[in-house]
């Protein structure tokens, strides 16, 4: 049984998607959710808040993941491999927040808008430090600029929220295989493909 902190968020989530962030009022929350406006506030000092921690809880797990990543792992290309894959997982464990994300993230107030951004920069810094390592180790193509690189890898995966749907024809495991093999076929230079051939489907 979800306790009351889960019921708001799932609640909430539904409600954002279906009538917009200010088509939801508080009250309507307390009353969908079967809690109390205690109980609510015991949890989130306003609806501003409640809305900051749908978007931090996606990003602050795909943030841990990636640092997980590098830190079990000792090649770049394994780092890479690890980070695509839980990255991936993300739309299949939060694809609620991330509608609402991007639905309703211009609704942010400055301050929470600022912890995300932290966040997802430290996310993009660490890809940009493990495509980085993976050039000097000459795991990674020299020639690929590393900031279109990381922005493209970003790009491809951050689009599966637009047309992932549980249930359907391919798994979350399955569609992370696809991402991981077309993204280091793209990255790996032809020496490494060779090393790391357990990586491709």
């Amino acid at each position: 049984m979800k306790n009351i902190k889960e019921r708001i968020i799932e609640t909430s989530l539904e409600l954002f998607e279906a009538h917009g962030y200010h088509g939801v009022t508080v009250k309507q929350i307390v009353e969908d959710s079967k809690t109390s406006k205690g109980g609510f506030y015991h949890y989130f000092q306003s609806k501003d808040e409640l809305l900051y921690v749908i978007h931090d809880q996606f990003i602050s797990y795909a943030l841990e993941k990636a640092h997980e990543a590098v830190d079990t792992y000792h090649t770049p290309s394994e780092q890479l491999f690890a980070i695509i894959q839980a990255h991936v997982k993300v739309f299949d464990l939060y694809k609620p927040h991330i509608s609402v994300f991007y639905q309703e993230s211009h609704y942010l107030k400055p301050a929470y808008y600022e912890q995300i951004k932290k966040k997802r920069n430290e996310y993009r810094q660490l890809l940009f430090q493990v495509i980085e390592d993976g050039i000097k180790q000459e795991e990674f193509r020299s020639e690929l600029p590393i900031d279109i690189t990381v922005m493209s890898i970003l790009g491809i995966v951050n689009w599966t929220y637009k047309w992932y749907r549980k249930g359907g024809e391919k798994t979350i495991e399955e569609i992370g295989n696809v991402f991981t093999d077309f993204i280091l076929h793209s990255v790996l230079t032809d020496k490494q493909k060779a090393s790391y051939q357990h990586f491709f489907l």
